[in-house]
């Protein structure tokens, strides 16, 4: 399977995501839009970065009755986004219609859907004591990602600790929360390196402040592509 470093583009407006790609010089990375940017600057945004050569993770995370997500993403398609996703948490039907709406809206477009399975910001306590899901937050998330792939779904979203099991359902896996060592992990709580990632089997890195609030965004970025090949 294929390791792609995917920059996570979390800012507030389009101009920030301008000055900071010029920084990168002639690289075009993979680029994470998520609701922050996506809700302030719209589609557009999506389309004209598309333009420009760099492929998009368009993390919207979609949960809701079927035929909403449905319908959703058969607009969600138009927009030529390179992967997008939705919440496991919906069950299988939402996802099967969340895919049947990506390919009616785009027929012939190559887009993958993943489902996220738990967020990295959860942990047991949280699992157990909030959500009062009571099996442990490995098995949850494994159960989630069986779910996406009986949908038809292309992966899931996970942590890198849980790529192992990923990894033996033939899925791709989408692994947030990294940091380059020695980084602040703000408010993740299952996280790892880019190293460590590569090591359990991850496809997909999702990467953040490390790089976005580099001194020298290019070397890190640089890095973390070198770490994780």
């Amino acid at each position: 399977m294929e390791h792609e470093v995917i920059v996570a583009m979390d800012f507030s407006s389009e101009d920030e995501v301008t000055s900071f790609l010029k920084k990168l010089g002639g690289e075009r990375p993979y680029l994470k839009i998520g609701m922050e940017l996506f809700y302030k600057e719209g589609p557009g945004m999506v389309i004209r970065l598309k333009d420009a050569g760099y492929r998009i993770f368009l993390d919207l995370k979609l949960h809701d009755i079927p035929n909403t997500v449905y319908k959703a993403m058969k607009n969600i398609a138009r927009l030529g986004a390179d992967i997008t996703n939705v919440h496991a948490a919906g069950g299988i039907k939402m996802m099967e219609w969340a895919l049947k709406g990506l390919r009616e809206g785009a027929p012939g477009a190559d887009t993958k859907l993943i489902a996220i399975t738990q967020l990295t910001s959860t942990d047991e306590r949280t699992l157990h004591e909030e959500l009062l899901i009571p099996e442990p937050l490995s098995v949850t998330v494994e159960k989630y990602a069986l779910n996406a792939k009986a949908a038809g779904l292309d992966g899931v979203v996970c942590s890198a600790h849980e790529a192992p099991a990923i990894s033996k359902m033939g899925l791709i896996s989408v692994t947030p929360g990294i940091r380059l060592a020695g980084d602040d992990v703000n408010d993740q709580k299952r996280v790892a390196t880019p190293a460590m990632a590569r090591a359990l089997g991850s496809t997909h890195i999702v990467v953040g402040r490390s790089i976005t609030a580099a001194a020298d965004p290019l070397a890190a970025y640089l890095e973390t592509v070198r770490q994780f090949s």
